[in-house]
């Protein structure tokens, strides 16, 4: 199927506006969660990883929650991107777009993923071993109830994945061994 955009063109385009390797990672690791996830749910892998690789494109340049999503929203549609991608990427972050709201399986798993690969992340971190290989879906899950830890990732949205039929754990783990399949590439 056409998305308006290859895997490798939005690699490029990541790595365009990402300055910041931190985003550039959270990008990959989002785009492997959403590969996962819509393998999972028998959604359309190539389209929901796209997603999650293209989502932050303005995060180095517009953190602001307030606006954060709005130049994306702008370079995609420019460049021709599958519509669908292009509203999932909007929909993550509603602040941006008073009035709006996720609805769609799509929308919850882009928001989803990619806020718990932060939980991930700083779950791997604490860790001795500081490497995603030495964490097991049981801590991330553990980490999630521990709400002093790792405040960024907001468990509510994480908690979007049992309105796309995953239930917390098999979430988190499906999650897990997403990241930890690409963890040499992004430095963990």
């Amino acid at each position: 199927m056409d998305y308006g955009i290859t895997r490798e063109a939005a690699l490029e385009l990541v790595r365009r506006h990402l300055v910041n390797q931190n985003l550039v990672n959270h990008s990959l690791a989002s785009e492997a969660v959403m590969r996962a996830v819509a393998a999972r749910l028998g959604e359309d892998q190539e389209q929901w990883a796209l997603a999650g690789l293209l989502h932050d494109l303005d995060s180095d340049s517009h953190p602001d929650l307030a606006v954060h999503t709005i130049e994306t929203v702008r370079i995609l549609t420019e460049i021709g991107v599958d519509r669908e991608i292009v509203e999932a990427i909007r929909l993550h972050n509603p602040a941006a777009h008073p009035g709006s709201e996720r609805s769609t399986r799509f929308h919850h798993a882009l928001a989803a993923s990619e806020t718990v690969t932060g939980l991930i992340v700083a779950t791997a971190l604490v860790n001795p071993e500081r490497k995603l290989a030495a964490v097991k879906a049981k801590s991330v899950t553990k980490r999630f109830k521990e709400k002093a830890f790792a405040r960024g990732a907001n468990r509510e949205v994480i908690a979007e994945c049992e309105l796309i039929g995953l239930p917390l754990a098999e979430f988190c783990a499906v999650s897990l061994a997403a990241m930890q399949e690409i963890a040499a590439e992004i430095g963990l």
